[in-house]
């Protein structure tokens, strides 16, 4: 992570497939699951939305999408 705490989308998006190879978890970005500048990112069974991979993302968002995909922000 950034020292300011903050990622953008892109950002998430590599070090969630970096912990994927590490882990041996599989990982899929899904565009067409998804309105406009959304995807979905799949880390194994665990799924999350990634909204605009331009854009910051906020610590609430971040710590959201890392539960979901059942990882850590450490992790990354």
């Amino acid at each position: 992570m950034t020292d300011n705490g903050s990622m953008k989308g892109s950002e998430f998006i590599r070090k969630v497939k970096a912990l994927a190879k590490r882990r041996g978890v599989t990982v899929t970005l899904d565009a067409s699951r998804g309105k406009g500048s959304h995807q979905t990112l799949y880390f194994g069974n665990a799924f999350t939305i990634i909204r605009n991979l331009k854009d910051e993302l906020k610590s609430g968002t971040l710590h959201a999408m890392c539960s979901q995909l059942g990882i850590k922000p450490n992790d990354l």
